[in-house]
């Protein structure tokens, strides 16, 4: 007879952090409306322009700056 607690080992540890790929789930690419919402700015064509070139030059890192 085991006393192993099977379930117990596959439930997560209070003193443990959950690891990042856990916890954020995002689309693989951003797009110009993600970017000008996370950006807090109001949809417009400037923004729009905006976000457009910040994504070009940036990429993906443009809209993981902007949230936690």
């Amino acid at each position: 007879m085991s006393t192993s607690q099977p379930e117990a080992s596959r439930r997560p540890s209070d003193d443990r952090a959950t690891p990042d790929e856990l916890l954020h789930v995002a689309p693989a690419q951003a797009s110009p409306d993600d970017l000008v919402l996370a950006s807090g700015r109001d949809m417009s064509p400037s923004a729009l322009a905006w976000a457009e070139r910040k994504l070009a030059s940036e990429g993906r890192a443009a809209l993981d700056k902007l949230l936690p």
